[in-house]
């Protein structure tokens, strides 16, 4: 049943899951091959596919409304000015890597795009860093599970149990993240109401001030 699943929607959940943002789903595939569910050639490509066309979006996204999508939270404000301030010093090196610095995935190609990267350039670099991405965490994946068959022996037994751990393994950081997300907006709104208390304490000194000095 699971090999009919996969042959089914596997690879289109790997386009779509690489295209939002998906390290933890291309481990997934990449085991899921070893074990002969999936073809690991597919999956890499896939990857690359699914990878390339969300960074390009993100990009075009960017160059058009950068700071509008940038300001939508403010930690994704505080990681695109970071963001920012990394690709005016090494923006084809961060065009290449940042699909390896987790978090990143999103914020960065619309710094990119809101940075005045050219097109075209963007457009080739982003292609080799999405299939160095595709190949390499798909080889890796697809050797940890030679890995574990090594240490375990007949890897068939524990596979449900690895595909469980690598999906909790997701769920946590994509938890990490969320938490972080929201203490980044909590935070935010606590000093948007400071300085809502504070303007209001100082609209309220000047009528005083003005009545004082008759």
């Amino acid at each position: 049943m699971l090999q009919q699943f996969l042959q089914d929607f596997g690879y289109f959940a790997l386009f779509l899951g690489t295209f939002f943002e998906g390290e933890t789903i291309l481990v997934l595939a990449g085991f899921l091959a070893f074990r002969g569910y999936m073809d690991i050639n597919l999956v890499v490509l896939v990857a690359f596919c699914g990878s390339y066309a969300g960074d390009q979006l993100w990009y075009f996204m960017g160059r058009r409304h950068g700071r509008a999508i940038l300001a939508r939270k403010p930690r994704w404000q505080a990681m695109g000015d970071r963001a920012l301030d990394h690709i005016r010093r090494h923006p084809d090196i961060w065009v290449l890597s940042f699909r390896f610095v987790y978090g990143l995935r999103t914020v960065m190609p619309v710094a990119i795009g809101l940075s005045g990267y050219p097109p075209r350039r963007y457009l080739l670099l982003n292609g080799i860093g999405a299939a160095v991405w595709a190949l390499a965490l798909g080889a890796a994946a697809y050797h940890f599970g030679a890995i574990l068959e090594g240490l375990l022996g007949n890897v068939k037994k524990y596979e449900l149990w690895v595909l469980g751990g690598l999906l909790v393994l997701g769920l946590l950081l994509w938890l990490r993240r969320r938490f972080r997300t929201l203490r980044a907006e909590r935070k935010a709104a606590a000093a948007d109401q400071a300085a809502e208390a504070e303007q209001a304490v100082a609209q309220q000194q000047k009528p005083r001030e003005g009545r004082d000095g008759h």
